[in-house]
């Protein structure tokens, strides 16, 4: 199974929008995740949204903000 990319942030966070929109640009499907919604996502990442992960329980796995295309393109091929 293929891991999911999963875009970590909350409403009304301006920056997890201009994650989004980079997302969108790269033609990247992705899930998304609001912290708000899970107290454990909430406890982790509170002050870091937003986030990209392949899956939200592996930390290591995740690209914390700031990030642009070259990085988010740089970042997959390092976990293909």
């Amino acid at each position: 199974m293929q891991n999911q990319l999963i875009l970590l942030g909350t409403k009304g966070c301006h920056l997890c929008d201009d994650a989004e929109q980079l997302l969108q640009a790269l033609n990247l499907p992705y899930a998304y995740m609001d912290i708000l919604d899970d107290e454990k996502l909430l406890q982790h990442y509170e002050i870091s949204i937003p986030v990209l992960l392949y899956s939200h329980d592996e930390q290591a796995n995740a690209l914390f903000w700031p990030f642009d295309t070259e990085k988010i393109s740089g970042w997959l091929t390092s976990h293909s």
